[in-house]
């Protein structure tokens, strides 16, 4: 998904910066202009994870040319599904 002309997710950059490198999951608009976009780097050889970083846009660098990776997010995995009810009468959301 393209987030502007030369931001897309799925997408890996790296920080002109740093030279941190990862792919690009999220980003943020905010009103100052200021926007961000979250790089998360791919896990280590010993399968351990590290941390992604959240960087001004205008640091970042398209890496290669590999195809954006890409997620059927059709079964509404995120945020935007009611939580469970359970069976008291209330129907109260459960903790």
């Amino acid at each position: 998904m393209k987030i502007k002309d030369d931001l897309e997710m799925g997408a890996e950059y790296k920080d002109k910066i740093t030279g941190f490198k990862g792919t690009l999951v999220g980003f943020c608009l905010y009103i100052t202009g200021c926007n961000q976009a979250l790089l998360v780097p791919r896990v280590k050889k010993d399968g351990s994870h590290q941390d992604g970083h959240w960087y001004d846009e205008q640091r970042l660098e398209r890496v290669g040319k590999k195809k954006p990776v890409s997620l059927d997010n059709r079964r509404r995995p995120g945020a935007d599904i009611p939580p469970p009810l359970d069976s008291s009468p209330e129907g109260a959301p459960r903790e």
